[in-house]
């Protein structure tokens, strides 16, 4: 097949995030398909911004033809600027001369942002083409849920005309999310159009882990438990709580934790490790995906949290999860959600969102183990995300519904 996916925030492993359309393409290539990505030239979420010279760029990244389109810059995540961004790719996007990436057999269309279904559903009109919504973030309930708009708010119903057209108009719909179509059935979407597929992990990559650079392996300490965050410092992602425990435990000089990654929030997070002292705490930047695995293996524990937010009854899907899971590692998880990945793996310790208190407990648990009980706790998640959450075995049943 020739499959087409669009989104103004598809990254690669050059770029960074958005991984998963560059997972699932890298896939779908190996299995002899065609795939073209079409995605904007800038998204605040990217480490990497591609070279785009006028109104596109073609570029081949592992046997994936890329097409970026020049989008324009903007400040913060959450500003008019990122919108003017979306629709100039909704609007580029039809303008765009496609007949040099062949007629597309399908097109999937991602999410965050559901303005792309426009271009998905006239391609769809044109072509005969299959047409594929994939929801990772369901906007606009994310928005009023843990954002800061209202139902009313114009934004949020112009939003919601686009998620309501996606469903309708789509012959499919998939969602990383396991119970989102108790959502989906609100808005117009029949059960037969539904199907979940998680995210996951690219085997190939985390089996061939690049080596850190010579000052993680420095900077993290050989003689301590450590437990760690790895990703986004983000608000979401419950770090307060992460460096509170920290705090409570910083008289034990047998543990330390360490937090490697970049975000909106890392200066507040030095700020509060240096007013509180924390010389137990190791903050580092963010590595290559690539060497996730290897800042792993250094660790004993790994952590991670969400705020509270009744959007998780929906279920999550956190990619860094999964990064977590192969590692071999035990897991402590702060997720209040309908699934819970740790529970069905049997790998770690499930504990309630924002509780400092528990996540001390969890550490020191785990702290008292052997180090035979700590490995066969991580094996189970091993074993678990192998079986379930590779990115080889997730594409070939995304190509069922793309058939």
């Amino acid at each position: 097949m020739n499959i087409w996916i669009i989104n103004e925030t598809i990254g690669s492993r050059i770029h960074g995030m958005v991984f998963r359309p560059y997972y699932f393409a890298k896939e779908f290539v190996k299995l002899g398909h065609k795939v073209t990505i079409f995605s904007g030239s800038y998204t605040h979420i990217f480490s990497k911004l591609p070279e785009v010279h006028g109104f596109s760029t073609t570029e081949n990244i592992d046997g994936i033809e890329y097409c970026w389109i020049k989008t324009p810059k903007y400040g913060k995540s959450q500003s008019l600027g990122r919108i003017i961004n979306a629709f100039t790719f909704v609007a580029k996007m039809f303008l765009l001369r496609k007949k040099k990436f062949g007629k597309p057999d399908a097109i999937i269309v991602t999410s965050p942002t559901p303005f792309s279904i426009l271009n998905g559903y006239w391609l769809k009109k044109r072509t005969g083409a299959k047409l594929i919504f994939e929801v990772r973030d369901i906007w606009p309930l994310t928005l009023t849920e843990i954002g800061r708009l209202t139902d009313s708010h114009p934004f949020i119903r112009f939003t919601q005309f686009f998620e309501n057209f996606a469903y309708k108009n789509s012959d499919m719909v998939v969602s990383v999310l396991p119970n989102a179509f108790e959502h989906m059935k609100e808005h117009g979407l029949t059960k037969e159009k539904f199907v979940s597929i998680p995210n996951g992990i690219d085997l190939e990559e985390v089996r061939n882990a690049t080596p850190l650079p010579q000052e993680f392996e420095d900077a993290i300490p050989k003689d301590k438990f450590i437990a760690v965050h790895a990703g986004k410092f983000g608000i979401s992602n419950n770090i307060e709580m992460f460096l509170e425990a920290a705090n409570k435990l910083k008289s034990n000089g047998k543990i330390a934790f360490l937090l490697f990654g970049n975000g909106p929030e890392k200066e507040k997070y030095q700020k509060f490790i240096s007013e509180n002292r924390l010389t137990n705490v190791i903050l580092l930047d963010s590595v290559p995906k690539s060497a996730v695995q290897s800042v792993l293996q250094k660790c004993d524990v790994c952590y991670i949290g969400i705020k509270k937010s009744t959007l998780y009854r929906f279920g999550v899907s956190p990619n860094k999860m999964f990064d977590y899971l192969y590692s071999g590692k035990p897991i402590i998880s702060a997720i209040e959600a309908a699934n819970d990945i740790v529970a069905d793996a049997k790998c770690g310790i499930s504990i309630k969102s924002e509780n400092a208190d528990e996540i001390v407990d969890a550490v020191m648990t785990l702290y008292k183990k052997t180090p035979e009980e700590l490995a066969e706790m991580g094996k189970r998640g091993h074993e678990y995300v192998i079986a379930n959450h590779s990115y080889s075995e997730l594409a070939k049943k995304y190509l069922e519904i793309l058939k």
